[in-house]
């Protein structure tokens, strides 16, 4: 199987839900999947048994998981299939649900159950056609490029209060922007967040200079863990992150001052610690998506090391997925923000270039994340790749996302 989750934010940028986008077999090497093989376990839904494997909290601690059905496994026992809260979980169909006695009374039954409905791919003709199941819809995404958000704030408004408008495919933040200041919408969708700063131009703030000179500090091969500790002293946060965490691996270790901490855990554990850590206070002033985007991509990056036949490069591909969008955060071309902390080799030549021998896992891995299903399986069929591996790697990542999140070791 081949998952992905896709945020949906709202106008502040905040991410509100997330939905689960899912491929179970790779059809280029089962072709005959394509065919009447492709219906095969369709009385499952494919959403919920992750959920129910990793526990709806790992995927997220309090947001709605949106989990697509077909017109098949609509009809499964989903009670049994998951035990999360049926408040959080939102059944996402498409235009394949035909709005016939039988799938609107099936609805409604999950509807008095306790979950939430949303509906895509709805042409706008058939909306009148469809509207046994939008008045049961709690959302629709529509197609920003096609529907007059006025006409359509209008249209549902009178007729379906209830429901809420989501824009699905925004690919820049000029889109978005624009969206926003129409007015209408309540959840926006795409890759316009994480999208590549292709001009810089803007004034790096004093605090993040400081993060930035830790960088280069732990980025270079030999550094001083005295050093280190010096520039981590100038911050209260860094500071109590590092005692933390020196403190959960250690008992009665009587550490008194931060070089101390430093050195108990040695050049690696430091500069992995500081490679992550500063991530999260530099990327502190933007949406918390490019956060989790940036640590997931550095440890998902890492878990591929070995499917790729790349152990020796695991701490590589760990720091290329973790700066994949240094750019967004400093607000400058990918170029100028490496050469600001001092990454170079084969990290370098995979962002900037998408060139040299770490570029294959970054291309994948972004295929990967934007569940552009068709293009991963191509990949892995070209490279020989367990699809199952790639799979592990991506939900391992999402379960250590968690663990370094809420603190866990």
């Amino acid at each position: 199987m081949l998952l992905a989750l896709i945020p949906l934010f709202d106008e502040n940028m905040a991410v509100r839900a997330y939905s689960i986008f899912s491929q179970k077999d790779n059809f280029f090497l089962n072709p005959m999947k394509l065919g009447t093989g492709r219906n095969d376990g369709a009385a499952r839904v494919e959403g919920l048994e992750l959920i129910e494997n990793m526990g709806i909290e790992t995927l997220s601690e309090d947001k709605e998981i949106f989990v697509p059905v077909s017109n098949i496994s609509i009809f499964s026992d989903v009670e049994s299939q998951c035990s999360a809260p049926h408040g959080r979980i939102v059944f996402l169909i498409d235009n394949t649900v035909p709005p016939v006695e039988v799938y609107v009374k099936r609805l409604l039954e999950l509807k008095q159950k306790g979950y939430r409905l949303a509906v895509r791919k709805l042409p706008v003709a058939d909306f009148e056609n469809w509207r046994e199941i939008l008045k049961l819809a709690d959302y629709v995404f529509l197609n920003n490029r096609k529907i007059a958000i006025d006409k359509a704030k209008l249209y549902f408004g009178k007729l379906y209060p209830q429901i809420r408008l989501c824009a699905g495919g925004i690919d820049t933040m000029e889109t978005f922007e624009a969206l926003k200041a129409s007015g209408g919408y309540q959840l926006y969708e795409g890759d316009f967040y994480r999208v590549p700063v292709t001009r810089g131009s803007h004034e790096v703030a004093p605090l993040k200079a400081n993060y930035i000179e830790l960088l280069n500090v732990v980025n270079n091969d030999n550094f001083e863990l005295n050093d280190a500790a010096d520039i981590i002293s100038r911050d209260t946060a860094l500071t109590i992150s590092l005692l933390k965490m020196v403190n959960r691996m250690t008992v009665n270790s009587g550490i008194t001052t931060i070089r101390h901490a430093a050195a108990m855990l040695g050049q690696k554990e430091l500069k992995r610690w500081i490679n992550t850590a500063v991530v999260n206070e530099l990327y502190a002033d933007k949406p918390s998506e490019i956060t989790r985007l940036s640590l997931l991509r550095a440890k998902f990056a890492e878990n591929l090391a070995p499917v790729f036949g790349m152990q020796n490069k695991a701490e590589e591909l760990f720091l290329m997925g973790l700066f994949s969008v240094l750019d967004v955060i400093l607000e400058k071309t990918m170029e100028e923000a490496l050469k600001m902390v001092m990454v170079a080799g084969d990290v370098r030549l995979a962002l900037i270039e998408e060139k040299g021998c770490l570029a294959p896992v970054y291309d994948l891995m972004k295929q990967y994340e934007g569940a552009n299903w068709q293009e991963v399986s191509r990949q892995l069929l070209l490279a020989d790749m367990d699809v199952e591996k790639v799979n592990d790697a991506y939900v391992n990542a999402l379960s250590w996302y968690r663990s370094l999140m809420s603190g866990g070791k």
